[in-house]
């Protein structure tokens, strides 16, 4: 590597450009073989860079919402439960329900998979770029017995319109999705 790339990595590293200092190596050499000219590199090095960032904000997503395992569709059983239909859920993965500021409640007997189901849609709705968040159900009424006026769960919710809830009865889950801010 040449002292100028040291620099320009150097640069990105100290202007928190993390993505184009991963992908400037690469890109630049990609460039030269092509002969791409500089406004072609530029986009790609930005495009780089937005990739990286909404990469590491859905990694932050799914780590900040609490989530006691990652759970997704794709593992859920829809033979063994019955009675959780598959048009239904597919249309749940949407998310258009939290968009509409639509509540979803899943009920019904230990062990069909509603905390499963929970999880997988508040996991998919991080990666879509919705914040989230996971609560027990016993730890929600804490939180709420707890402030003697009726306040915000908490900073993130203050401004929450549309909000994602699963109560799982036997593990006393919630799980909770706000909207991305715009």
């Amino acid at each position: 590597m040449s002292v100028q790339h040291e620099r320009l990595i150097e640069l990105c590293n100290e202007l928190r450009l993390g993505g184009i200092a991963a992908q400037y190596p690469a890109l630049a050499q990609s460039a030269a073989e092509k002969r791409t000219s500089f406004t072609d590199f530029l986009e790609e090095l930005l495009v780089a860079e937005r990739e990286s960032r909404r990469a590491r904000a859905r990694e932050m997503f799914a780590r900040v919402a609490g989530f006691p395992a990652i759970k997704t569709l794709d593992q859920y059983d829809f033979g063994f439960a019955t009675g959780a239909p598959r048009k239904q859920i597919m249309e749940l993965a949407s998310l258009a329900f939290v968009e509409r500021a639509e509540n979803v409640v899943f009920l019904g007997p230990s062990g069909v998979g509603k905390t499963h189901l929970a999880i997988a849609l508040g996991y998919l709705a991080t990666q879509k770029g919705y914040k989230t968040r996971f609560f027990s159900a016993a730890d929600l009424v804490l939180m709420l017995e707890s402030r003697a006026a009726p306040r915000p769960l908490s900073r993130g919710h203050a401004s929450c319109g549309q909000c994602l809830q699963a109560v799982d009865r036997r593990r006393d889950r919630i799980s909770a999705a706000e909207p991305r801010a715009s």
